[in-house]
């Protein structure tokens, strides 16, 4: 929103358009958006904010400067274009209004076009009248005609163009100049005038293709910049030039047309724009073909409507079996189509022939065939092939098949394979071949679309299908299936219950008669007849029992026959058990629990029996007449048809567990009774009747399977520790033996070996354990020369005799050897004390061992350095203490 300045000459201003009606000449051909004039508006505040409006909206917008617009391309007629411009404020929504009359440029000739190339003179126009005082000028009613500019001129430039003065130049120094697009505004500098003379001048060529006119304003002021003139409008059009080629929207355009259309069928429509003027002959386009391929059945089977483009079918004989594609090559051309002077430019036209059903399916043969198995369904039988000339898998060519004959159970349905659009036989329902040995089916074919119009299906769209049925071997059946039988319980082993017989389908194969099995008996009641399928019992029927659900007994029957393969079926035997009164009722629950006083203490009970209606309740309820404390200490009482109540008699019972026999009788025919045991504990009650004393829960002691689980967990336990003293009495054996034979510190598998004397090794394994029988069993060697003496034999003196021991009972049983030794030696009264050293090993007098002194390993081992012992870690740290920790 722009303020419109205030332009007072005098004290007398007058808020409002200058004019009643203001004129202006345009060019004939507007164009939607092209700046038409601009409608002065004077306001003596100049903060005043109007608002423009148009009385042909569809036609004219006037913007917020005042400058009016076209919302369209239209053709302006020759009679002058008139509609009103408003003016509103918005404050005080006063109105203002003024008449616009558009009239179009005349056309000039040649001649004409000569003149207006001099230079025009455009005077800023006004008058004076005496109205009082002082003088004042109004402009008159008339238009400054545009000025007509060719676009391209090839100058040279600047190019003058006409000169605005005014006529206040002879006593005023003014100053011209020019505003607007064109000018001060972008697109700038492309016009300029001369500030003094008033030249006005283009300064290089124009294209209309941008920008179709100029809409400038002429301003005289002067040397001081006060406007002495009212701006006048200048309107400068372009004059267009065939500079421009068409252009078409698409280098190649696609179309269809159905196989076998009429002439004059519409096609498509191809379109060319031209950027010069379309209102005149340089953007007046017409089209033209100028080739078709492929040219058969003829050349010309299209022609183009050579102003809008429509492309029309000019020919009959369209086939897409024959030619599904043309290529057109069209041509459009300005200047009216003028092949001298117009401009031209080519484009594609594909013309795709759509498929019509005009080629019906036909079968490949006239007779198919096919067989299937008896009682065979979702089988596959027959495959019929068709062949179509229309586009594959099209509506057209998509084949349906319909069975008109041969099938009037509906065993059979034809599926379409959607690639090979053959038809596919497939059986639906079961067939038997003892009632059908073959089926004689007429189908016939048709597309998903209807064929064209006058194309009828030939004989070829219909053929016969021959189907065999093939025999074979059929499971038997039991009739019925199920089979009820109604039975009273209680029937005896070896009772002849009814006969379950199956039938077999097969009446044209030759096989013996079936055999029969029982495949599901629950409770193993029953057995069956393999020949003749009697059914007898072979344990008594009881209605009771866990296996039967509401009456009712199931047992599952077979029946086998021999054919190849083997068949068999099976049969289900319904028995529905009568109920007879086989059971007699007992007491619930079998323990109560009352109070030793006679209030509160009663107990209610229920009969319980497994017989059912008529057999079962009402019950009658009574007690024994023995022993007579019963009746003496309890009464009952029948409270209904299933629940009686017992309760003391007396006012006092002391407290503890009594049995209380109660005879129950039930209501069949003949009745049965029984006598149940009634376990009450007695015990002292509070004033809710609930009992306080504990002995009532010693005294209820511990069921039956309770004391049985308490004992078997005592003898378990027992039992472990049994084994577990038995154990650890066996280990500490071992391990006493073990002892005996190696002690811990010589064990050889992990420690150093300690020896008592110079020995072997721990490579030396070879024992002769002869040396360790008794020295006088070894026969003596020569007594050696005195001097040469071992350090560790024993010195030279009188022996003194010891008691004759018993020879080890073999020289391996080192541990009995040991131990005899040890016997003798503690018995003995000559051998030292019990902290002696006991000389086990001793070699007597001629040992068989040589002497170790020879060794010298006493007088070479200060000569060693065993220091690296202490490297090998604590496993020879020993050694390392013994040899190498220096003189001592």
């Amino acid at each position: 929103q722009a303020p419109i300045k205030a332009t007072c000459e005098d004290m007398s201003c007058k808020t409002g358009f200058p004019e009643d009606v203001h004129s202006a000449v345009v060019s004939r051909s507007v164009h939607g958006g092209q700046p038409l004039l601009n409608v002065r508006f004077r306001s003596c505040d100049g903060n005043k904010k109007i608002h423009f409006g148009s009385s042909e909206p569809e036609d004219f917008r006037v913007g917020e400067d005042g400058v009016v617009y076209a919302e369209r391309s239209f053709q302006l007629s020759a009679e002058p274009t008139e509609f009103v411009v408003s003016a509103q404020d918005k404050e005080t929504q006063q109105e203002w209004q003024m008449r616009v009359k558009l009239t179009p440029e005349p056309t000039f000739t040649g001649a004409s076009e000569k003149d207006q190339r001099k230079i025009e003179e455009i005077i800023f126009p006004w008058q004076q009248y005496k109205h009082s005082s002082p003088l004042k000028r109004q402009k008159r009613d008339w238009v400054i005609p545009p000025i007509n500019l060719p676009e391209n001129s090839k100058g040279p430039f600047p190019q003058e163009l006409v000169r605005i003065r005014s006529d206040r130049d002879k006593s005023l120094s003014l100053r011209y100049s020019v505003t607007g697009p064109g000018a001060d505004q972008p697109p700038t500098g492309i016009f300029i005038i001369n500030p003094i003379s008033g030249q006005l001048s283009v300064t290089k060529p124009l294209d209309r293709e941008q920008i179709a006119s100029f809409h400038l304003r002429a301003h005289a002021v002067d040397v001081n910049g006060n406007q002495v003139e009212n701006p006048i409008d200048i309107v400068i059009n372009v004059i267009d030039m065939n500079d421009n080629r068409p252009e078409f929207l698409h280098q190649v355009w696609n179309g269809t047309v159905p196989e076998g259309s009429k002439p004059g069928t519409y096609v498509m429509t191809v379109t060319a724009i031209d950027a010069d003027d379309p209102n005149a002959q340089n953007g007046m386009l017409r089209y033209r073909i100028l080739s078709q391929a492929p040219s058969s059945p003829s050349p010309n089977m299209f022609t183009i409507n050579n102003e809008t483009g429509d492309i029309i079918t000019v020919a009959a004989g369209l086939d897409r079996e024959k030619v599904q594609q043309y290529t057109l090559i069209i041509q459009a051309t300005d200047m009216e189509g003028n092949p001298t002077y117009g401009l031209s430019n080519t484009a594609t036209a594909v013309i795709a022939v759509t498929d019509v059903n005009d080629n019906p399916p036909e079968f490949t043969a006239m007779t198919f065939y096919g067989e299937v198995p008896e009682n065979r369904v979702d089988v596959i039988v027959a495959n019929l092939t068709v062949t179509d000339k229309d586009q594959p898998h099209t509506p057209a060519w998509n084949a349906m098949y319909r069975m008109t004959g041969g099938d009037p159970t509906g065993r059979f349905t034809i599926l379409t394979d959607p690639n090979s659009n053959d038809g596919l036989v497939t059986v639906v329902k079961p067939i038997d071949f003892e009632t059908n040995r073959m089926f004689v089916l007429t189908v016939a074919a048709e597309n998903q679309v209807p064929l064209a119009k006058g194309i009828q299906h030939p004989p070829q769209s219909t053929a016969t299908v021959s189907i065999t049925v093939i025999d074979v071997n059929e499971s038997p059946y039991f009739v019925p299936n199920p089979k009820l039988v109604r039975q009273e319980e209680g029937l005896l082993a070896g009772s002849m219950l009814t006969t379950f017989i199956a039938q077999d389908p097969d009446r044209y194969m030759q096989q013996t008669s079936l055999r029969y099995s029982k495949l599901s008996d629950p409770a193993n009641w029953l057995k069956i007849d393999p020949v003749n399928g009697q059914i007898t019992t072979t344990a008594v029927l009881d209605r009771e029992s866990i296996y039967v659900q509401n009456n009712m007994y199931n047992a599952t029957f077979l029946a086998s026959d021999n054919g190849i393969p083997p068949m068999s079926g099976t049969g289900t035997l319904q028995i529905y058990l009568l109920d007879i009164n086989d059971n007699a009722p007992q007491v619930h629950p079998k323990e109560a629990t009352t109070c030793e006083t006679l209030q509160p203490n009663a107990i209610n009970i229920t009969a319980v029996d497994p017989d059912i209606d008529p057999n079962a309740g009402p019950f009658a309820f009574e007690l024994p007449d023995t022993p007579a404390s019963i009746k003496r200490n309890w009464t009952i009482v029948r409270i209904s048809g299933d629940h009686a109540q017992l309760s003391l008699r007396i006012r006092f019972l002391e407290a503890g567990i009594y049995d209380v026999p109660i005879v129950i009788t039930d209501s069949g025919n003949p009745h049965a009774s029984s006598t149940s045991l009634l376990k009450v504990k007695v015990c002292q009650c509070d004033l809710n009747g609930d009992c306080t004393d504990v002995d009532r829960i010693v005294g209820a002691g511990l069921g039956t399977g309770a004391i049985i689980a308490i004992l078997l967990c005592i003898i378990i336990l027992l039992i472990l520790v049994l084994m577990f003293v038995v154990w650890m009495k066996r280990r500490d054996k071992e391990r006493q033996a073990k002892q005996l034979l190696i002690d811990p510190e010589d064990d050889v598998r992990d420690n150093i070996l300690k020896y008592d004397e110079e020995g072997g090794g721990e490579e030396d394994q070879d024992y002769d354990l002869s040396q360790l029988q008794q020295p006088d069993t070894v026969e003596p060697d020569a007594i050696k020369p005195v001097g040469i003496r071992r350090l560790d034999e024993r010195p030279i003196h009188a022996e003194p005799q010891y008691p004759v021991r018993s020879a080890a009972p073999h020289p391996g049983d080192i541990g009995d050897f040991i131990n005899e030794g040890l016997k003798a030696a503690d018995n003995d009264p000559t051998a030292p004390p019990y902290d002696s050293l006991l000389v086990f090993d001793y070699e007597g007098s001629g040992s068989t061992a040589g002497s170790l002194s020879s060794l010298n390993s006493s007088s070479s081992g200060g000569e060693q350095d065993y220091d690296y012992l202490n490297d090998w870690g604590p496993r020879f740290k020993k050694l390392a203490d013994m040899y190498g920790g220096g003189d001592d």
